[in-house]
């Protein structure tokens, strides 16, 4: 039997990308293995917007764990796994005083590209509204 381990579902994501969104906005990311094997790490940046993740997958509750932190001073920590097809990671928060869920999905995934949402719950997960969506193209492939 040839099953991937779980702790192999965010493999897709590792290589250098080039983003891009909305109206001809972009940036890069490099997201590498590190710590022997054991963590993926990500550099995200635009031209002035710079941020990093950390993300392991924990043999104790059998999920992907990420915690986020960029130039603006923000930290944010998901929780979730790889599922039909996508990755989701998923975290409860406060924006400008009221909860909110939020959530990252990487979705439509190919060797070279797939495409990203960040989600946002203003009603305990009933209904969900893309904030920002971007395309990922692995550096150096041929758009399509």
């Amino acid at each position: 039997m040839n099953e991937k381990n779980k702790n192999q579902d965010f493999d897709f994501w590792l290589g250098e990308w080039e983003l891009t969104w909305g109206e001809g906005q972009h940036g890069t990311n490099l997201v590498e293995l590190t710590m022997n094997g054991a963590v993926i790490q990500e550099n995200f940046e635009t031209t002035d917007y710079k941020g990093m993740s950390v993300s392991v997958f924990s043999k104790e509750d059998d999920h992907w764990h990420q915690t986020w932190v960029d130039n603006s001073g923000a930290y944010l920590d998901f929780v979730g796994e790889f599922a039909a097809g996508q990755m989701i990671l998923s975290r409860s928060g406060i924006v400008e005083g009221s909860p909110v869920k939020q959530r990252m999905i990487w979705y439509e995934i190919t060797t070279n590209r797939f495409l990203w949402n960040w989600e946002r719950s203003d009603d305990e997960g009933a209904t969900w509204r893309v904030v920002w969506k971007i395309q990922y193209q692995r550096k150096g492939t041929a758009r399509s």
